[in-house]
C-alpha cells in the first residue's frame, strides 16, 4: 500500500491526499460537505484504476499487457477493453498534434536509453545513442479494429504520456460521479477536474522546478491543465543530455527550446497532447498554439515566460476552444 500524506487545506469542506505513483506524485482533492467521509472510497477507486493501467500499459513490466502481446501485434492481437481505450486516447493525441505525440516510439525510447523506470536509468553506461526513425509516421500504422490491434514489428507501443493524462480524466470523472464531490486529480503534471469546484475555482500553481518562474491560476471545474518539461526524466548518453520527449521525425529527444510548457484545455488528454507537441515543435509552437487560441504558458531555456490565449486570466467558458470533446476518439463514455 502506498503511503499517503494529508495536505493542509484552507476550507473545512476540502480534503486532500497525496502519495508516490509512477515515479511522480499523485494528488487527490475532494471538495464538498461530505469530502472527508468520501475520501476512503475515492482513494480505493484511484488504487484500482491506476493499478489496472500499470498492469495494462507499462513498458517496464514484463508481465504488462503491452509486453505480452508485443510479438503478436504484426499479425494482430486481441486486447482488453482498457488497453483499447488507452490506444484510442493515444490515437486522438496523435491526431490532435499532427503526429508530434506518437504512441509507437517504444523502440526509439529504448534506443536512447529510456528502457526502464526512470529511477533505474543510469547515466553514461557506455551505450551509444542510436536514433530510430521511420519514413511513415508510426502512429498511422497503429490499427485498432474492435478489440484487435495491429502494429508493424519495427515499432513498439509507448502509451506513457497519454495513458497518464486519460487516467487523470477518468479518475476525476469517476470519483465525482461516485461521491458527488467536486474532484481534482493530479498525476505529476497532469491535472484533471470534475464537478463545479470550490468558489473562485481550483487554485493551480504552475512551476516546473524550484527556482523556476511560477504562477497560480484559477481553474474552473471541468477544466484540465498539463505541463510537459524537458527538465525531468533526464539522463546522459555518449556525453549528451537526454530527455523523454522524442521528436518522431528523428527518434531523438526534441531540442530543449522550452524548459516547460503548460496548457489548459477541456480534458487532460488534450492539454497533455498540446503541451507535449509544443515541446517537440520548439519555436514553431508559438504560431500553432496562437492559432488554436488555447491558454498556454511557455518557459524558454533562459527562464523567460511567454503566455498565449489569455493566460493567466481565469480559464473559463470564454476561453473555450474547439479541441474536440473530452476523450473524443477515446470512447466508450463510461470509465475504463
Amino acid at each position: 500500500m502506498s503511503t499517503r500524506t494529508s495536505t493542509t487545506t484552507t476550507a473545512p469542506d476540502t480534503v486532500a491526499r497525496e502519495w508516490p505513483l509512477w515515479s511522480t506524485t499523485a494528488r487527490l482533492v475532494l471538495h464538498g460537505a461530505d469530502a472527508a467521509e468520501r475520501m476512503p472510497a475515492a482513494l480505493a477507486a484511484a488504487d484500482r484504476l491506476t493499478a489496472a493501467v500499470d498492469a495494462t500499459a507499462s513498458r517496464f513490466r514484463h508481465d504488462s499487457e503491452v509486453n505480452r502481446i508485443a510479438a503478436d501485434l504484426p499479425d494482430g492481437a486481441r486486447i482488453s477493453p482498457l488497453l483499447a481505450r488507452l490506444v484510442r486516447a493515444a490515437q486522438h493525441a496523435a491526431e490532435l498534434s499532427d503526429g508530434d505525440v506518437d504512441p509507437t516510439l517504444g523502440q526509439a525510447l529504448a534506443a536512447v536509453g529510456y528502457d526502464r523506470d526512470i529511477r533505474l536509468v543510469a547515466d553514461d553506461d557506455g551505450r551509444l545513442v542510436r536514433a530510430v526513425a521511420t519514413v511513415r509516421p508510426g502512429w498511422r500504422s497503429l490499427l485498432l479494429e474492435g478489440d484487435r490491434l495491429r502494429l508493424p514489428g519495427h515499432l513498439a507501443l509507448d502509451l506513457g504520456a497519454s495513458a497518464k493524462a486519460v487516467t487523470a480524466d477518468d479518475l476525476a470523472a469517476d470519483i465525482h460521479r461516485a461521491t458527488g464531490c467536486s474532484t481534482l486529480v493530479a498525476l505529476g503534471g497532469d491535472i484533471a477536474t470534475a464537478g463545479r469546484g470550490p468558489a473562485g475555482g481550483w487554485q493551480v500553481r504552475a512551476a516546473d522546478r524550484p527556482g523556476d518562474p511560477a504562477t497560480t491560476v484559477s481553474l474552473r471545474g471541468g477544466w484540465a491543465v498539463a505541463t510537459s518539461s524537458t527538465q525531468h526524466r533526464t539522463w546522459r548518453r555518449g556525453g549528451e543530455r537526454m530527455h523523454h520527449i522524442l521528436d518522431p521525425r528523428t527518434g531523438l529527444p526534441a531540442e530543449a527550446v522550452w524548459r516547460s510548457v503548460t496548457i489548459a484545455a477541456r480534458s487532460c488528454l488534450e492539454a497533455n497532447a498540446l503541451s507535449t507537441a509544443a515541446i517537440v515543435r520548439g519555436m514553431a509552437a508559438l504560431p500553432w498554439l496562437a492559432a488554436l487560441g488555447c491558454p498556454a504558458r511557455l518557459v524558454d531555456a533562459d527562464g523567460r515566460v511567454l503566455v498565449l490565449g489569455g493566460w493567466p486570466l481565469e480559464v473559463d467558458e470564454r476561453a473555450a476552444v474547439e479541441f474536440g470533446t473530452p476523450g473524443s476518439g477515446a470512447a466508450p463514455d463510461e470509465a475504463a
